[in-house]
């Protein structure tokens, strides 16, 4: 089973243009990369607000696609980052990474039924 709940997604993005939820997916596509790059340094550098403020960036991004896995990995991230936690954040920002891997590539397949 994927991470993106698909029926809901579907249902939440039926009335949009099609090429405006291409247009959505492809920028997190694009994005995904150097947003995962960028909270990965704030980690090894323990840039506690840094990683607070990109991790809750990278979980409302997600919150769109309905994917709740990576969602709430992300916002154990954000957790993390406010109580200047980084006891298992290597280990959390790893699962999420994962997650979110798993996510590009179903976004990818969604995109097919929104051309």
């Amino acid at each position: 089973m994927g991470v993106i709940q698909k029926e809901q997604f579907i249902e939440n993005f039926q009335f949009f243009d099609k090429e405006i939820v291409n247009e959505i997916i492809n920028i997190f596509i694009d994005e995904y990369p150097k947003r995962m790059v960028t909270l990965k340094k704030n980690i090894t550098e323990k840039e506690f607000d840094d990683i607070r403020f990109n991790a809750h960036s990278i979980k409302g991004v997600i919150a769109n696609f309905v994917a709740p896995e990576p969602q709430e990995l992300a916002k154990a991230l954000e957790i993390k980052g406010s109580n200047k936690d980084s006891e298992g954040i290597e280990e959390l920002y790893n699962k999420l990474k994962e997650k979110a891997d798993m996510l590009v590539e179903e976004l990818k397949e969604l995109k097919k039924e929104f051309e």
